[in-house]
């Protein structure tokens, strides 16, 4: 196994499930993970047709409120996050998204530096069809911060 899968496959490992449902997607997240080095975007939309994304979901420590945006493409009310690049830790794709995606710097400090949950969730869309594998990390922002979203991306957020 290739290091830095090996390192993801350490990563989701340690994901202690929340209910049934995660302990299936953790156990199909694992043996997918041994079966290929190729857990990584390679070209849009969809090759490999299973890949690796990160979540940062914005919460503020003192009410525990979420921040989400409307994302464009998936019409969807979401947290920000993105594909995972080649080799990249999951853990600095969610710092790089919530730069890129929110103009913050992510602050780890709710939950630490490693992910909360997995999701595998089969992704339908005009042009593609894909899975993605989904580590769930969680980002520490008040209600009040005043975000600077990617307007290619999201046409709003609360």
């Amino acid at each position: 196994m290739h290091p830095v899968v090996r390192s993801v496959h350490d990563l989701v490992s340690k994901i202690e499930p929340l209910d049934d449902l995660e302990r299936e997607h953790l156990s199909d997240a694992l043996a997918w993970i041994e079966s290929t080095d190729d857990i990584f975007r390679h070209a849009k939309p969809a090759t490999p047709p299973r890949h690796l994304v990160s979540y940062a979901v914005v919460v503020d420590p003192s009410d525990q409120s979420l921040f989400l945006v409307d994302h464009i493409k998936s019409g969807l009310q979401l947290p920000t996050g993105g594909h995972v690049e080649p080799g990249e830790h999951p853990m600095v794709a969610a710092r790089r998204e919530t730069r890129e995606e929110l103009g913050l710097e992510a602050d780890f400090t709710i939950a630490g530096t490693e992910p909360i949950f997995l999701t595998v969730t089969a992704t339908a869309g005009a042009d593609n069809n894909h899975v993605d594998v989904s580590l769930w990390y969680v980002i520490a922002a008040r209600r009040d911060t005043q975000f600077t979203l990617d307007p290619h991306e999201f046409r709003g957020g609360r």
